[in-house]
């Protein structure tokens, strides 16, 4: 036994000397700096007989979302051996304690890990933290499945699906089921699935902040109820589809303090001052239905720009007024940049993989889903930290090569698994974990060959887009308009 001592204490002083040291000391910075010690979490918030302590509980989750094996229990036991060579020994020992700790208190990590996560983001944004004045966060959804156990299908079901006036088109359009004839081999029922609301820094390319919810949710309920609950920085723009549209809607995201461009179609009914507002390519227009109008609610005065995105053309609706704090080339930018959630989401269901979630219980299936979000989050953010260029170690010419477009998730899950096997091995400075995570780029080489889908069929249901209704006021209207805008101004 001494004489093991002896060669590791021998071989740790050669590691000095030559400027090595051991991956998992690599590892426990990065978890540090994600989950400091103390200060994050009040202990009053726990119950008072809990043998593990959040920040590690907080670390093992991470860790746990890191792995790379299917089941969840695998993985747990996988996390269990990483936070042993670690020396965590205030967490979690079995699975059961573990997924009931991280379902009972799910919405106190939420909070106080997403404010230190947008926290750490603001910290090492640097020139990414805001383009052109603006903090540009887009937002849109998506389903994950879930397995088909009661549990499941009673919370994440919709209750009436098929019976919608689309489902009932469907039908009519196939002229009825082709098996409804066949009484005794009917249809599966639907599958549960569980849905993402994702608000995602567009310059940074990392979630801000999701709600979950059954398969019926509402996106843009989700997206008003984070308006109502959180706070954003200021000169804050949202972007959205097209899916994102109405007034209530619009009225949240101006009551927040913030401004909106989405994309618009004949979802919409405006008024215009002008009956040839479309011929101009855009103008002012008006947001004020029948209702609101009867009510005495304001107007939003909204701005309509019409643009090009390669071959197609769509009409895009702003609450900035001004063209040039908006311009149109910026509308352009913005809501290409916006695509990267959808690519995000390629990340959470392909590389992380939970296009099918493992739990079979509804409440630890929401935590399941809920942890690989953040880890997907955390270790994104890890890497940025190692990429962001700095200023004062970088001349302005190399530093304004760098874009977050560059980051690949799938090579920095990569660098991070490797280090979780590894954690006893001792590497160099050029070959550690931060060293990997800053070169954890998408592959830049060129391709000689087209990569669109040979065979892409066309969806007979969905209808294209269209123009939005644009209507003149009247002379009625104009009156009241006139009578608001006075009792407004004083």
């Amino acid at each position: 036994m001494g004489r093991r001592k002896r060669f590791d204490r021998q071989q740790r002083n050669k590691c000095r000397q030559h400027g090595r040291r051991k991956n998992q000391t690599a590892f426990k910075e990065a978890l540090s700096w994600l989950v400091p010690e103390g200060g994050l979490f009040a202990k009053g918030e726990f119950h008072g007989n809990i043998k593990w302590s959040p920040e590690e509980l907080v670390q093992q989750a991470l860790i746990w979302g890191w792995q790379e094996a299917r089941n969840v229990t695998d993985a747990f036991e996988q996390a269990a051996e990483v936070c042993a060579e670690l020396g965590l020994t205030h967490v979690a020992h079995t699975y059961t304690a573990f997924m009931d700790a991280v379902d009972r208190y799910r919405s106190v990590f939420f909070e106080r890990l997403r404010c230190r996560f947008q926290d750490l983001a603001e910290e090492i944004g640097g020139r990414f933290w805001r383009r052109d004045g603006w903090v540009l966060i887009g937002f849109d959804g998506s389903r994950a499945t879930a397995p088909r156990t009661v549990s499941n299908e009673k919370e994440l079901c919709a209750p009436h699906y098929g019976k919608s006036n689309s489902a009932k088109y469907r039908k009519r359009k196939n002229k009825g089921m082709r098996r409804r004839n066949n009484d005794k081999n009917k249809p599966h029922p639907q599958g549960p699935q569980a849905w993402i609301t994702m608000m995602w820094h567009m310059s940074l390319r990392v979630p801000w902040t999701w709600r979950l919810g059954p398969s019926n949710s509402s996106e843009r309920r989700h997206v008003t109820e984070i308006l109502a609950e959180e706070e954003f920085p200021e000169d804050t723009l949202f972007c959205g589809d097209a899916g994102f549209v109405g007034y209530e809607f619009w009225e949240a995201i101006l009551a927040a303090g913030g401004h909106f461009l989405v994309r618009v179609g004949g979802n919409v009914s405006l008024l215009s001052e002008r009956a040839d507002i479309k011929k101009l390519g855009g103008g002012i227009v008006l947001c004020w239905p029948k209702g609101k109008m009867a009510s005495g609610a304001k107007p939003l005065r909204l701005r309509l720009v019409k643009i090009k995105i390669g071959r197609t053309t769509m009409w895009m609706l702003t609450s900035v007024l001004d063209p040039k704090r908006l311009s149109h080339k910026k509308i352009q930018q913005y809501y290409k940049m916006r695509w990267g959630v959808e690519v995000e989401y390629r990340g959470l269901k392909q590389t992380i993989d939970k296009h099918k979630l493992r739990c079979r219980n509804v409440d630890r299936l929401y935590a399941e889903l809920d942890w690989s979000i953040r880890a997907m989050a955390c270790a994104e953010l890890i890497a940025l930290r190692e990429q962001i260029p700095r200023e004062r170690a970088r001349s302005p010419k190399t530093a304004t090569e760098y874009d977050t477009k560059q980051r690949s998730l799938a090579s920095t899950m990569r660098a991070l698994r490797k280090c979780m096997r590894q954690l006893h091995k001792y590497t160099d400075a050029s070959n550690d974990l931060f060293h990997e995570l800053s070169q954890a780029f998408v592959q830049t080489y060129h391709n000689h060959t087209d990569k669109r889908a040979r065979y892409r069929p066309q969806n007979p249901d969905k209808k294209p887009l269209g123009e939005p209704t644009i209507r003149k006021l009247n002379r009625e209207e104009r009156e009241l308009l006139r009578r608001t805008d006075r009792q407004l101004a004083a």
